[in-house]
């Protein structure tokens, strides 16, 4: 069966949630969250308005997901799309599933007519790191912080 590569499905969620906890869990070692909220999280998704995920099916599996977010750029006063996820289990890194994926996200940004498409991965995560700049990727100057709420 060749490679698919398409909008996530109602029909994916359990797939996808399996995807999702590996790709939380098992490749960034983060506590593994409620499924309800992953489910949650999915649906949300699948309802197009603040994102969409994207999967990658190789042999009527699922074997990777990418998904982005819908935001604005001040500086550009722009909708831009944000790829906060770009997972695929470890046989398919490095391989045509990879770049078609990718290749699918930028593809809907520009289709869209989104400005651009931002990402971020660990600085840790030199494999990626070289993918991106295999793709050629520009690199931003913006420092990236985040804040979290203490817990109630």
């Amino acid at each position: 069966m060749p490679l698919i590569i398409r909008n996530a499905e109602t029909r994916d969620q359990d797939s996808l949630t399996v995807l999702m906890f590996a790709y939380i869990v098992g490749f960034y070692k983060k506590p593994k969250p409620d499924t309800s909220k992953i489910h949650q999280l999915i649906q949300t998704l699948l309802e197009h308005q603040r994102g969409i995920q994207f999967v990658a099916e190789q042999d009527g599996d699922l074997v990777g997901f990418a998904t982005l977010y819908f935001a604005f750029s001040t500086m550009r006063a722009e909708e831009i799309t944000i790829m906060n996820d770009l997972f695929l289990y470890e046989p398919y890194r490095n391989t045509e599933v990879e770049d078609q994926l990718f290749m699918h996200c930028q593809h809907y940004t520009q289709h869209k007519g989104y400005a651009y498409m931002s990402w971020i991965t660990g600085t840790d995560n030199q494999r990626a790191q070289q993918f991106f700049d295999q793709k050629g990727a520009v690199r931003s100057e913006w420092v990236n912080y985040s804040f979290v709420p203490p817990a109630p």
